[in-house]
């Protein structure tokens, strides 16, 4: 359950949890028409808090309304202040964001170009999305029977709210079936991306990750990327089979929500040694301690307040 917390940013304005509500003809809700993001502020190390690469996300935002041809009806601006704000009027150090643009009440049908584009922003407190356990040990993955959005079915770049149907049945086998989490192929039978997460698999000391043919551009993933290239390690972005997963020295899922996420095992296929690698920990460790504010190398991801 989500945790009510006291304020709700809707449209330029703080209003109350319970006033922070939609009509039934909200377009958005019946055709899926909208474009979110997800952010996380963290608590650093010197007590005070950080939003993690707060104008990245901001920007993919608008980059993702741009692509939907939705017009966000505020400025970059004024959407990145509104999440610290957001975050102070619930007096949160540390928690989820989530931005989210949709089309409201006006005409229904498939061509409704003249409804009101709404924006809210929530903020409320959230743990680990896959488990402290996950985090420390790994997480069991499951090849989905449901594929990746191929690139000329749905626009792959960006995050929209209908898209993750997709997602949600996929992470509904794989749960249904025991394991923690779905990874999904693309329509050609390459590893893809989790439900909501990045993948990096580890082979022979080199770290690999799907190109950005169908899937998201992660910006933790962008991350990591960036990290593993500073600290040296060979890195290709490159497909890859289910095969290859399988026999793996490492793997990996990034997200904001996910973090940094070991996979020790695939359909029932120990990864590795089958708990968290030593480039996955060296990896994990480090995207923390920047977070987490102690890492000034890149101090220019921590939006302070």
């Amino acid at each position: 359950m989500v945790e009510k917390v006291r304020k709700i940013w809707m449209d330029g304005k703080l209003v109350d949890w319970e006033a922070a509500q939609v009509h039934v003809l909200t377009h958005t809700l019946h055709y899926g028409m909208g474009v979110f993001e997800g952010i996380r502020c963290y608590r650093t190390e010197d007590g005070q808090s950080a939003v993690f690469r707060l104008k990245e996300h901001v920007d993919r935002l608008f980059d993702s309304a741009h692509i939907v041809q939705m017009t966000l009806p505020s400025t970059r601006e004024d959407v990145a202040s509104a999440v610290l704000e957001t975050l102070r009027a619930n007096d949160m150090r540390e928690g989820y964001i989530r931005p989210l643009a949709f089309i409201g009440e006006g005409a229904m049908g498939l061509y409704a170009t003249d409804n009101p584009v709404h924006l809210t922003i929530v903020a409320w407190p959230w743990g680990t999305y896959l488990g402290e356990e996950g985090l420390r040990n790994g997480i069991r993955a499951k090849i989905s029977s449901f594929t990746r959005h191929h690139v000329n079915v749905a626009m792959t770049k960006a995050k929209v709210c209908g898209y993750y149907v997709n997602s949600i049945m996929a992470k509904r086998e794989a749960m249904a079936e025991g394991y923690d989490e779905a990874i999904m192929l693309d329509a050609d039978g390459f590893v893809a991306e989790a439900s909501g997460e990045n993948l990096f698999m580890v082979r022979d000391g080199g770290l690999f990750t799907p190109p950005l043919t169908s899937v998201l551009p992660g910006i933790t993933r962008h991350a990591i990327m960036r990290i593993a290239r500073d600290k040296g390690i060979p890195l290709e972005e490159r497909r890859f089979s289910r095969d290859e997963l399988y026999t793996a020295d490492e793997a990996f899922l990034t997200g904001t929500a996910a973090e940094v996420t070991p996979i020790r095992e695939v359909d029932r296929r120990r990864v590795g040694e089958g708990t968290r690698g030593p480039v996955t920990h060296l990896l994990q460790d480090a995207f923390f301690n920047i977070v987490k504010g102690k890492d000034a190398k890149y101090e220019e991801w921590l939006t302070r307040f």
